[in-house]
């Protein structure tokens, strides 16, 4: 496939290919009405799922009620939200496209306003919060309240909570899964030290064992051709936080525990999610993918800011990354794929898209709209 740009060429992980290298980013959607998808989740993933996308991920979705960052976010804790997850998977499938699923739990960031509504912590005593649960009684910031610290028989409980939502993912048809373990929701906070100061076996120098807990379970309980991912913040990007040092080991351990692509973002430990030291700019993030791809030796997805066909193609053909995870790019304009197999010199853009969107540009240039 060498007339093939480095974008276009598919990959295959397990049981899964993905025709191109262009993943949808998870982004919570704040539509959730407890936990179950609603009529905006399938327009929203409608959309995408005819962009030419070579994959997709669902937003955070929580594995326990409390494990939500607002009471708009999705879950997974009970057969009830199965029949709109499978519902959104279906959109993907009937594309063509792989759709994977990604499981979080938000620690010491949970019960908060939507967006919509301010994104400000819930005030204690207000009925549309909740306790929320972290490595150590560390608030997150200023007005936050103080967590609950976990104890052995609630980190039994969350390990738990992540299997059974794997078993859901599978139930209801996703590809493949992410578990999320950044942005300073729960696993990044055991893996941080800026929030896990235990002095027992979950922190010190084993403030890994919760993350590759969770890694383990799910990889032995989930079938061997299901790719699993693991979001990584790389950096927390404040002074004594996790350095790409930190997280090319904790890669190194996530791997030898069955993981299979490490999603390199970045910050939210403190302040907010993709703080990095780095200032944003294009493709900013993508150095931190590398070192994980090449110290750690396991896959990786980059982000951030990926904006341009060019950047995004020169990620996979450099070996940068395996893989390159688009959001605001996506939704400004969902055809950015087949702008980029245009600009890249596909010289048959329509081969790498999903029939219905092939059939739409097809109608449109008929049309005479197309441009």
């Amino acid at each position: 496939m060498t007339d093939v740009p480095a974008l276009f060429r598919p990959l295959t992980i397990r049981g899964v290919t993905f025709g191109n290298r262009v993943i949808l980013s998870p982004m919570c959607q704040y539509r959730a009405i407890d936990g179950a998808a609603t009529r905006w989740h399938r327009s929203h993933h409608g959309r995408i799922a005819l962009a030419g996308v070579g994959g997709a991920l669902l937003e955070a979705t929580a594995v326990v009620p409390e494990g939500r960052i607002t009471p708009g976010c999705l879950g997974i804790w009970s057969d009830d939200h199965l029949p709109g997850l499978t519902e959104l998977a279906a959109i993907y499938h009937d594309e063509g496209i792989p759709v994977g699923i990604q499981l979080a739990h938000a620690g010491r960031k949970a019960s908060s306003a939507t967006p919509f509504e301010g994104a400000q912590p819930f005030a204690a005593g207000d009925a549309r919060g909740w306790t929320s649960v972290a490595p150590s009684a560390i608030p997150f910031g200023p007005n936050w309240q103080v967590p609950t610290e976990l104890d052995a028989a609630g980190i039994a409980a969350v390990i738990d909570a992540f299997s059974a939502a794997g078993q859901r993912a599978v139930a209801a048809g996703f590809d493949f899964v992410e578990i999320h373990g950044a942005h300073g929701y729960l696993i990044n906070s055991f893996v941080s030290p800026i929030s896990n100061r235990r002095g027992d076996s979950w922190g010190g120098d084993n403030r890994f064992r919760f993350a590759v807990a969770i890694a383990e379970r799910l990889r032995a309980e989930l079938p061997d051709t299901m790719p699993i991912f693991y979001r990584v913040s790389a950096v927390d990007g404040v002074e004594g936080g996790i350095t790409i040092e930190d997280t090319v080991a904790l890669a190194a351990a996530l791997k030898a525990s069955g993981i299979d692509v490490i999603d390199c973002s970045s910050g939210g430990v403190s302040g907010p999610s993709g703080v990095a030291a780095t200032p944003p700019a294009p493709g900013y993030l993508v150095p931190n993918a590398e070192r994980v791809r090449r110290e750690a030796g396991i896959a990786s997805m980059a982000v951030g800011l990926i904006m341009t066909a060019e950047l995004a193609d020169a990620i996979i053909a450099d070996w940068r990354a395996d893989l390159v995870a688009i959001g605001r790019e996506l939704l400004a304009d969902s055809s950015f794929v087949h702008r980029a197999a245009l600009t890249l010199g596909l010289s048959n853009p329509h081969r790498v898209l999903p029939e219905g969107l092939s059939f739409y540009i097809e109608r449109r240039r008929y049309e005479g709209m197309a441009r």
